[in-house]
């Protein structure tokens, strides 16, 4: 009896207990979106334009994407994508994204999956930028767009695991299709981004140690010339603007009526046979009338005139009997 009355008192209890519970809302820890200037890497000046910016953290590592400007009907969004990979603790992977290479097969599968439907072809040229060497593909769609997709992973170098020193990493991703733009152009983003973030702790360096100044700089016997040298003595373009669709005019032609000309009036045909006198001309004057004549077959010219004679009236006094002396003969 008395272990029912317990039981009972505690079930009470435990009613009371969740009726003044207040609950609150916790958000789920996913990818936000963020200010442009909160990216953690720019295209060029030159473009293209910043979209959105969408982040992912996972402990100490941090993933941006960075929607950029688009104009091209392949389907797809141009990015540049961001990965910082660190490590904490004692040794790496604590706390961080695994490390992987880059591999013939990831980048397929990544060239598939951010242009689909494009053949694109892989660059065997070496190209470096400011942060070391890269590789990219290229290819046109059959509308006539440029598509380049290029990777990078910036990267110290080895380092034992207990010195922890220029161990993290940067992963670099640049998906670029525009229908006005060359490859040239494209490629001149993958030149010219620029990374704005870093590890806070200093031992995690991922760009190794800095370049000293040139042995040149001071040294007498070496002339320096304010003109531009390297890779950019070609006036090369860096970035490039997302051009607009462009949009074709209609012209509409009026047909404007010819206005009439006067037509010269055509000669008259030459006249050909006896001619009857006109009043005042004497009888019996001769004329002489032009006629042209064919050529014989044995080839021998015709006279070019024939001599004619005027027809001649006689007077009703110069018939019969009554024909005088004074009438022609």
């Amino acid at each position: 009896m008395h272990l029912f009355k317990l039981i009972a008192l505690l079930t009470l209890a435990g009613l009371a207990t969740g009726c003044t519970t207040t609950g609150g809302v916790r958000q789920s820890t996913g990818p936000e979106t963020v200010a442009n200037e909160k990216a953690l890497a720019f295209p060029p000046p030159g473009g293209p334009a910043i979209v959105t910016v969408v982040e992912r953290r996972h402990k100490d590592d941090v993933e941006q994407t960075i929607s950029l400007a688009t104009s091209s009907s392949v389907v797809g969004q141009n990015f540049l994508k961001i990965q910082f990979l660190g490590v904490s603790g004692g040794s790496p992977g604590q706390g961080s994204t695994p490390y992987k290479a880059v591999s013939e097969n990831a980048i397929a599968r990544e060239l598939a999956a951010a242009i689909p439907g494009i053949r694109l072809a892989r660059s065997a040229t070496f190209v470096q930028n400011t942060y070391g060497p890269f590789g990219y593909a290229s290819g046109q769609s059959r509308a006539g767009d440029t598509c380049l997709y290029a990777w990078q992973q910036i990267r110290a170098g080895h380092s034992t695991q207990a010195q922890l020193q220029n161990f993290s990493m940067v992963q670099v991703r640049v998906r670029l299709c525009d229908a006005h733009a060359s490859e040239r152009q494209l490629l001149s983003t993958a030149y010219g981004y620029t990374i704005a973030g870093g590890f806070v702790n200093e031992a995690l360096n991922p760009y190794g140690t800095v370049r000293g100044a040139d042995a040149v700089l001071g040294k007498p016997g070496d002339p320096v010339y304010p003109d531009v040298t390297g890779y950019r003595s070609n006036a090369t373009p860096i970035g490039y603007e997302a051009a607009p669709p462009a949009v074709r005019s209609v012209v509409v032609r009026r047909q404007v009526a010819a206005s009439p000309q006067t037509l010269p009036a055509a000669p008259l045909p030459q006249a050909i046979g006896p001619r009857v006198p006109l009043p005042g001309e004497q009888y019996g004057q001769a004329q002489t009338n032009a006629v042209p004549m064919p050529a014989t077959t044995t080839g021998q010219a015709q006279p070019a005139a024939i001599q004619t004679y005027s027809t001649i009236v006689p007077s009703p006094d110069c018939i019969g009997a009554a024909a005088n002396a004074a009438c022609p003969k």
